[in-house]
C-alpha cells in the first residue's frame, strides 16, 4: 500500500466536516477508530492505512519495537547515531544506509546527505535494492517499498527490521506471534469506509530464521510433551554422569545451560582435555558474556566432530528450551558411550 501515508492535502474546513460526517454515516462500514483529520483527505477510490490505536498499546508490540530500537543503536554506536522513533529516524534513509552499510560490511553508493524528498527516495531506492539482493535469494517476502518507508508506514518499516535482523542473526531475541490490527480507509462514492485486518509481524523464530526443516524436537514439543519429561531426564542424567567429577550437579536443563559455563565443562570432560580459564568467562554477567561462552562451547563441539549447532547461542542464552535440548542430544549422541 504505497504512498498511503505520505499524502497531505490543504482543503476547507467544510469539506473536512462533511468528510467526517460521511465516514459516521457510511452504511454498513461504521468507523469504530478515531481518523486524524489529515488522513481522511483521500481522492475517490484511494486508501489509506494506520495501526489500530489499541494495537499500538499491546505489550507485546512495544517490546518488538524497544528491542529492534536497541538493536539498531547498539550496531550504530560507533555512529553515534541514536535512534529514538522508528517512523521519524528510518524514512528518509539515512540511518537505513548506515544500518545496511555496518551489517554487510559494504559501502553504498549513495550521497550522504540528502534534503529533498527526490535525493531521499532515491537513496532508499539504492538501499532497499541491495537489501532485496540480500533476502531475495532466501525466499522473504518483500512486504515494504520506497514509498511506503518514506511515508513513515510504521508496519511496512517493522517487516524490513525483523527481516535484517533475522537475515543478519542479530543477537536478540524478538518476540514472538505480533499482530496488530490495522485499519484501512478507503474512499468510495465519496463515502470513507473501514476495514481492519490483522497485520502478522512474527512468527516463531525458527519460522523466520528460515529453518522451516522439522526435526523430533518439534514433533516432540507439539505431539509428545508427555514424552518431554523422559528426554530431559535421561539428558540430565548424561550431563550429570561427567559434571559429578568436578562435583557440579544439573537439576535444571532451562537454566542451567544457558550462561554457557557448564557447556564448556562439559565439553572439555567429554573430550578429556583442560579448558583455559582465560579462553571464557568463569561468572559470566552480562548477555554478550554468556553468549561468548556458549559460542566457544559450539568451537569446542565442532572441534570435537559435531556439526554446527542447529540452535543460535543466543537462543541457549534466551532459555529456550528446545535450543538448548538439541545442544545436548548432538552430545548424547556422539558422548553416551564416554565413561
Amino acid at each position: 500500500m504505497a504512498g498511503l501515508l505520505c499524502r497531505r492535502r490543504k482543503k476547507g474546513v467544510s469539506d473536512l466536516q462533511e468528510e467526517g460526517k460521511n465516514a459516521i454515516n457510511a452504511p454498513m462500514n461504521p468507523s469504530t477508530v478515531d481518523i486524524h483529520p489529515e488522513d481522511t483527505l483521500l481522492e475517490e477510490n484511494e486508501e489509506r492505512t494506520m495501526i489500530d490505536p489499541n494495537s499500538k498499546e499491546d505489550p507485546k508490540f512495544k517490546e518488538l519495537i524497544k528491542v529492534l530500537i536497541d538493536w539498531i543503536n547498539d550496531v550504530l554506536v560507533e555512529e553515534r547515531i541514536i535512534v529514538k522513533q522508528l517512523e521519524e529516524d528510518l524514512y528518509d534513509g539515512q540511518v537505513l544506509q548506515k544500518l545496511l552499510e555496518k551489517l554487510a560490511d559494504r559501502k553504498l553508493n549513495v550521497a550522504e546527505v540528502t534534503q529533498s524528498e527526490i535525493g531521499q527516495k532515491q537513496k532508499l531506492q539504492t538501499v532497499l535494492e541491495a537489501v532485496h539482493d540480500l533476502l531475495r535469494p532466501h525466499g522473504w517476502t518483500i512486504k515494504w517499498n520506497v514509498d511506503s518507508i518514506h511515508g513513515k508506514n510504521l508496519i511496512s518499516i517493522l517487516h524490513l527490521l525483523v527481516a535484517l535482523a533475522m537475515h543478519f542473526r542479530a543477537p536478540i531475541r524478538l518476540p514472538e506471534h505480533v499482530s496488530v490490527q490495522v485499519v484501512v480507509v478507503r474512499k468510495r462514492e465519496g463515502l470513507l469506509q473501514t476495514t481492519h485486518v490483522s497485520e502478522e509481524l512474527t512468527t516463531t523464530t525458527e519460522m523466520m530464521m528460515g529453518r522451516f526443516e522439522r526435526d523430533a524436537f518439534d514433533t516432540l514439543f507439539d505431539h509428545a510433551p508427555d514424552k518431554l519429561s523422559v528426554v530431559k531426564k535421561s539428558l540430565i542424567t548424561f550431563v550429570n554422569k561427567h559434571l559429578n567429577k568436578l562435583n557440579l550437579e544439573v537439576t535444571e536443563l532451562e537454566t542451567q545451560f544457558a550462561d554457557g559455563v557448564y557447556l564448556v565443562l562439559l565439553m572439555g570432560l567429554l573430550e578429556d582435555y583442560f579448558v583455559p580459564l582465560h579462553n571464557f568467562y568463569l561468572t559470566p554477567e552480562s548477555f554478550d558474556q554468556k553468549v561468548h561462552n556458549v559460542s566457544f562451547a559450539f568451537e569446542l563441539m565442532q572441534d570435537g566432530g559435531l556439526k554446527k549447532p542447529k540452535a543460535r547461542p543466543e537462543d541457549v542464552v534466551n532459555l529456550d528450551l528446545k535450543s538448548t535440548l538439541r545442544v545436548l542430544y548432538n552430545l548424547f549422541t556422539k558422548y553416551k558411550n564416554v565413561e
